[in-house]
């Protein structure tokens, strides 16, 4: 009785050696939290019981570090004078509690909220205006 499950060697960025060796199909699960933050990838080398082969690559980042906000500074924008900026770093931390502050990223009021909001205050003015006149004798 012959084997016919194939092989894989796991392989990431340029690693002589496999993170890992395995008999398919399997479950893998890849650690990430070893690897710098970046841009990665992942190499897949099967083997069949016939001796071909077959690679796969597959590119993939990796963010484990603080996420970083920033508001007030876009990709690739042209600026000129000072630049207010909101920055603020947070870390997944310890995954089993949640702290609430510091976690969310506060931002400004988006522009259109606030033309939204001019322009239902002027609709309840000119409504109250219109429909609530008083009669003085």
């Amino acid at each position: 009785m012959s084997d016919d499950k194939s092989k894989i060697l796991l392989f990431v960025d340029d690693e002589i050696q496999p993170i890992a060796e395995l008999t398919t199909p399997v479950q893998f699960e890849l650690d990430t939290s070893k690897l710098t933050d970046g841009e990665h990838v992942l190499k897949i080398i099967s083997k069949s019981s016939s001796g071909r082969e077959g690679i796969r690559k597959i590119n993939f980042i990796v963010r484990n570090g603080p996420a970083i906000a920033l508001e007030g500074l876009r990709e690739n924008e042209v600026v000129d004078g000072i630049i207010p900026l909101m920055i603020n770093a947070y870390d997944k931390g310890n995954q089993r509690k949640f702290i609430i502050e510091g976690s969310e990223t506060p931002q400004s009021i988006p522009s259109w909220l606030w033309i939204l909001l001019i322009a239902f205050m002027g609709w309840a003015a000119y409504y109250l205006i219109t429909n609530f006149s008083v009669n003085i004798r």
